[in-house]
């Protein structure tokens, strides 16, 4: 699904996603990554909600997130309550949402100059 064109003065934005992939600036990934406003972090090494450890979150947690969002695939799953645990002890919201909400949401939260990080599921 296309998203409607804002104006948006970051590095990085979503401008297309499905269930397969997530397009940022005219580019199709079709792996697990992380993406902030400027920068990529891609592959991420997550298949599925239950690959999530502390471990896997380090690349998230290193682009200096005030929030993150967390894409779960076409359906919204949550994750063990000791990510959520991981994420309140560095200060840090999360919130998880299905892939299509997360790519509307990041966009919107890049364009209000927000310090988000949405890390996308895609298996």
């Amino acid at each position: 699904m296309p998203l409607a064109e804002d104006r948006i003065t970051s590095r990085y934005s979503i401008s297309a996603y499905d269930s397969e992939q997530v397009v940022v600036n005219q580019q199709a990934y079709r792996q697990s990554l992380i993406l902030s406003p400027q920068a990529i972090h891609c592959p991420w090494p997550v298949l599925s909600i239950d690959d999530l450890d502390e471990s896997s979150l380090q690349p998230v947690l290193d682009m200096n997130p005030s929030v993150v969002l967390l894409g779960t695939g076409q359906q919204q799953r949550f994750p063990n309550p000791v990510i959520f645990a991981f994420f309140g002890q560095q200060g840090i919201g999360l919130e998880v949402m299905n892939t299509g909400a997360l790519c509307r949401t990041f966009n919107i939260l890049v364009a209000e100059d927000r310090e988000v990080v949405a890390a996308i599921i895609l298996g």
